[in-house]
């Protein structure tokens, strides 16, 4: 990573953001590390019932979502020089009430096809999120809107090209 590229986003807090099985925490670690920020793994701040019933096949609500985002949201709102959070940021008003850390927060949406998406999560074994739910997150998700500040990616990309996608789209 270059100086200029950490020059480009300091400061930035980035949301990488998609359905189950899109790479999240794969291009957040490398994304966090290039900029040699942070990383906050967003799976780690679910509540023991929200996994419960994920593990039990059953969608969150926005309820259930509703203390998980304003946790994560704080974890944005406490780190002043910059962070990377996993996410997935399904609807506009949860990316809403992330942006309300304040500062410059972006979201790089990870996207793909159904097939390759399934085919992904059904390849984590001991995964609390069944690949069941996916259908229930696809259905929910609301893309990335003209005003919001991000980038949508098409994970049959590298990890490395989707990385450097996200880089330079705060250059442009």
């Amino acid at each position: 990573m270059t100086t200029q590229a950490r020059d480009d986003n300091k400061g930035t807090a980035w949301v990488v953001m998609g359905v189950s099985g899109c790479g999240k925490t794969s291009i957040g670690e490398k994304l966090a590390a290039a900029l040699g920020v942070p990383f906050i793994e967003g799976d780690a701040f679910h509540s023991q019932a929200n996994i419960a019933k994920m593990r039990a096949g059953t969608a969150l609500t926005d309820d259930d979502r509703r203390d998980w985002l304003l946790t994560l949201r704080d974890k944005l709102a406490a780190r002043e020089g910059g962070a990377v959070l996993s996410c997935s940021s399904l609807k506009r008003a949860y990316r809403d009430l992330l942006r309300s850390a304040g500062g410059d927060v972006r979201f790089a949406h990870l996207a793909g096809e159904r097939g390759l998406l399934l085919e992904r999560v059904s390849n984590r074994p001991g995964h609390y999120m069944p690949p069941s739910l996916l259908d229930s997150q696809l259905n929910t998700l609301e893309p990335l809107q003209p005003d919001e500040a991000g980038i949508t990616l098409d994970i049959r990309d590298s990890q490395e090209q989707l990385v450097a996608q996200i880089l330079a789209s705060v250059r442009t």
